[in-house]
């Protein structure tokens, strides 16, 4: 009898490509799916050959996916996530949300599969609790330049809600805090790998604001854990898979700069509108039901990945 697949949408993209490689560790087969709009097929390269993956370049919102063979887990990652991204693609990121959400949902019906919903701490907006419990309904503005991105995540949160409360569907939300690791993309806007690249250039780090706004990261490989954890259980969600720790913009920036030995300086900019003042996961639940907890230390992280940006620039200037 065929294992059961696991399919991801967004499978491509910097966390999607590091999921179907955790999936391929546990001998569960991959369907990848994704448009290349903002993945990068370089992020599966090494994953093409492996048994057990497969590729497709399909746009969620266009007509539903329908692979042959069972399907036991439904994935759905497909979204910009950045904010270079989202405000380029915002009509995309609004249907990846709804249509995409809507054509996930259905397929892990008709596989009779368990569902998750990749979701984002965005949906706290900017909190006006801290730190933010999953019982939070946050403070978001719905027609603001961070919405687009927002609201779609909140729609799909609800159609996600919604297949379960009356069709008795077996779905899972993940609120995914801030993520950092190789396979980011340099100019995606997030600020590791901003930061990263500044450093390694000699380049102004750009702080907006004055730096005093947080975050709490988590490397890619704690939040994988976490979202794997939550696919295996029974638990609804929603569910906060982040790091507890805060840190903020300032004190990132001045981190990256000792850890890559950079004799970058720092350049304040005017900070972005919405842009949220504090963020940090109340993962008490996530700690509770799960066992879950992040083991990679900041410092560790960022090590690796800089690592990772600075063998990637060598690879560029070699070529």
């Amino acid at each position: 009898m065929n294992t059961p697949a696991a399919i991801v949408t967004g499978g491509a993209g910097f966390l999607g490509s590091h999921l179907c490689e955790a999936l391929l560790a546990r001998e569960t087969p991959v369907v990848c799916v994704d448009n290349l709009v903002t993945g990068d097929d370089a992020n599966i390269a090494h994953l093409l050959e492996r048994p057990g993956f497969r590729f497709l370049r399909r746009d969620v919102t266009s007509p539903p996916l329908d692979p042959r063979g069972p399907v036991g887990l439904v994935f759905h990652l497909a979204s910009a996530a950045s904010p270079v991204d989202y405000r380029r693609l915002p009509i995309e990121t609004l249907r990846a949300g709804s249509e995409g959400t809507l054509h996930a949902l259905r397929l892990a019906e008709r596989k009779g599969a368990r569902f998750v919903l990749a979701s984002t701490s965005e949906v706290y907006g900017d909190p006006a609790r801290h730190p933010q419990p999953e019982s939070y309904w946050g403070n978001v503005n719905p027609i603001g330049p961070r919405s687009v991105y927002d609201e779609a995540k909140r729609y799909a949160e609800a159609l996600t809600e919604a297949f379960r409360r009356d069709r008795g569907a077996r779905t899972a939300i993940v609120r995914i805090f801030n993520t950092y690791g190789p396979r980011m993309r340099a100019r995606d806007g997030r600020a590791v790998p901003t930061f990263i690249r500044q450093a390694l250039a000699g380049t102004p780090l750009t702080v907006t604001g004055d730096g005093t706004q947080t975050r709490s990261i988590c490397h890619v490989d704690d939040t994988v854990r976490g979202i794997l954890a939550l696919a295996d259980s029974a638990h609804p969600g929603p569910m906060n898979i982040g790091g507890p720790e805060e840190t903020t913009m300032l004190e990132l920036a001045e981190l990256i700069i000792q850890l890559t030995g950079s004799r970058s300086r720092i350049r304040f900019l005017e900070r972005p509108e919405d842009d949220p003042a504090v963020r940090r996961p109340d993962t008490a639940l996530a700690r509770s039901l799960l066992g879950w907890e992040p083991r990679v230390g900041l410092e560790d992280g960022l090590r690796a990945t800089i690592a990772w940006f600075a063998g990637r620039d060598r690879l560029a200037r070699s070529a």
